[in-house]
């Protein structure tokens, strides 16, 4: 799994749709979420740090769990099903611990209200995300091939040693 961090939400061009902008810690890689508006408004009141007047649902939430002693450790995009993600809430009560399903928009609101972590599936970055630092990615690809070009036989033996018991 990795883990990424909300960057914003932005719209899309041309459908005018809200998207979630998830960026891993070295900031190579993006994975962008078509949400709805509401949605939309969900997560940016943490963003921004706005509080509304009266509890929104994601705030009813909390404000639930936080009475039964109930913390979100933290949320997981688990797959990318006909373009649909999908996640997860792990919620934890002492050594209890429980996985709700959830829409990622959800999941997402819930974790920034939390202050949880946010992790993704490798599968799902490797599926859906998008490269924001090409020149990085480039470089480490050419390190590499550099790397196996150089790579003779007598240097995974060194590396492994010999199986005595084959």
């Amino acid at each position: 799994m990795i883990e990424m961090k909300v960057a914003g939400i932005a719209l899309d061009a041309i459908t005018r749709s809200p998207i979630i902008l998830l960026k891993d810690a070295s900031e190579r890689r993006a994975l962008l979420i078509y949400i709805a508006l509401e949605q939309a408004r969900a997560i940016i009141g943490p963003l921004e740090n706005q509080k509304p007047p009266r509890p929104l649902t994601h705030d009813l939430m909390m404000n639930s769990l936080g009475e039964w002693n109930i913390n979100i450790e933290k949320i997981i995009i688990h797959s990318l099903e006909r373009d649909t993600f999908y996640a997860s809430v792990i919620l934890q009560q002492g050594e209890f611990r429980k996985e709700i399903d959830s829409r990622p928009s959800d999941a997402i609101a819930l974790a920034l209200r939390a202050n949880a972590s946010i992790w993704v599936m490798e599968e799902v970055i490797a599926n859906a995300s998008i490269p924001i630092d090409r020149d990085a990615d480039e470089a480490e690809q050419e390190a590499f091939r550099e790397f196996i070009s150089n790579l003779c036989p007598e240097d995974l033996i060194r590396y492994f040693g010999t199986s005595e018991n084959s």
